[in-house]
């Protein structure tokens, strides 16, 4: 409703139900059983009290309609489960966004599933019951049988996110988390900048099967091959997030090739990444750009071993997926700025 209009209606402030019972001429009680949906009232009258909102440009209080209704918000996240410390953070931000959000009456769960495992989290989805949860935000594998949970899980009424890695192509609402091609473009403008000699780059990845670790080395091979032609880079290793397997096939790797002068580790499995790397102690040193800033990634900057983290804020994509979904479920736009997920960077002298 424009200045204008509300001051021909008589209003100077933002309109109330009490405005709105007064220009339809119906009791408040009316105007409330209109607005949630109760029975007992005509069809006529209906209509002459929406005519009044839409006149007067009452813009309901979802807030306090959902508190007066007792409204519950019932969100699960779907996390994988097994030693990624990534993944461990973004639980640990969950059991922390709880602590304060079930005050505003939402209940959020915790459902791991095995990770790289499409099968698994296809099952997950089809088991959720919509009488029992409103929406979900799931770390998403980017297979077939996931995009077609997903389908069937929005059709039964749930309310989808995807969180850190995308399923771009599957009916999901929205996506929280960083732009992983810009991700990966950041870290070559950082390796290139460490790597000045001919050389080559070693790739570490989780899995092929993670939307994130395939657009993280598409944005990262992009800039090395166009800004950085000294460099080369490798056929990437897959480590399944896991520090041992990772360890173990790095340093095969930096063994049998000794022109390697960086690594881009794109997933998980930093820890094995810094064992493989102090394990090669006597040649010359390989730079080395990792993701999130984990509490051991941590320690590989201080000591050096890192050359640089790319982070994403776990505490803030939780946060995030909360207000999204709440949004969602009461029909209400999102606020995108804030809602946009940064990539931060950090060397040893600016951590938090």
């Amino acid at each position: 409703m424009t200045d204008e209009a509300r001051l021909s209606a008589g209003l100077t402030r933002r309109p109330t139900v009490h405005d709105v019972a007064r220009e339809a001429g119906v009791s408040l009680a009316t105007v409330d059983r209109v607005l949630n949906d109760r029975p007992g009232v005509r069809k006529a009258t209906a209509k002459r009290v929406g005519d009044a909102m839409a006149k007067l440009g009452y813009e309901r209080d979802m807030a306090a309609a959902n508190l007066s209704k007792r409204r519950q918000y019932r969100l699960a996240f779907i996390l994988a489960a097994g030693t990624n410390s990534f993944m461990h953070m973004l639980r640990d931000a969950v059991s922390g966004t709880a602590s304060f959000t079930s005050v505003d009456r939402v209940e959020l769960e915790t459902i791991l599933v095995p990770p790289f495992d499409g099968q698994a989290l296809a099952e997950a989805l089809d088991a959720l019951n919509p009488d029992q949860v409103d929406g979900i935000a799931m770390v998403a594998t980017d297979s077939p049988e996931v995009r077609d949970a997903i389908s069937r899980l929005v059709a039964r009424g749930v309310h989808v996110l995807t969180l850190v890695s995308d399923a771009p192509t599957s009916r999901r609402a929205k996506f929280v988390g960083i732009d992983n091609v810009v991700a990966g473009r950041t870290a070559a403008g950082i390796l290139g900048r460490c790597c000045s000699a001919p050389g080559k780059i070693a790739i570490v990845m989780g899995s092929s099967l993670l939307r994130d670790h395939v657009e993280r080395r598409l944005g990262f091979e992009t800039v090395i091959a166009r800004e950085y032609p000294h460099l080369t880079c490798l056929p990437p290793v897959e480590g399944r997030d896991d520090a041992d397997t990772v360890a173990r096939l790095l340093s095969a790797q930096l063994q049998a090739d000794p022109d390697i002068t960086g690594i881009y580790s794109l997933g998980a499995g930093n820890r094995g990444v810094a064992r493989a790397l102090k394990s090669c102690a006597g040649r010359k040193r390989i730079s080395a750009v990792v993701h999130e800033l984990t509490p051991s990634a941590r320690s590989a900057l201080i000591d050096g071993t890192f050359d640089a983290v790319i982070n994403q804020d776990a505490g803030h994509e939780v946060r995030s997926a909360v207000r999204i979904l709440k949004s969602l479920i009461d029909g209400r736009p999102t606020f995108d700025a804030q809602e946009k997920i940064s990539i931060d960077i950090f060397m040893r002298d600016n951590l938090p």
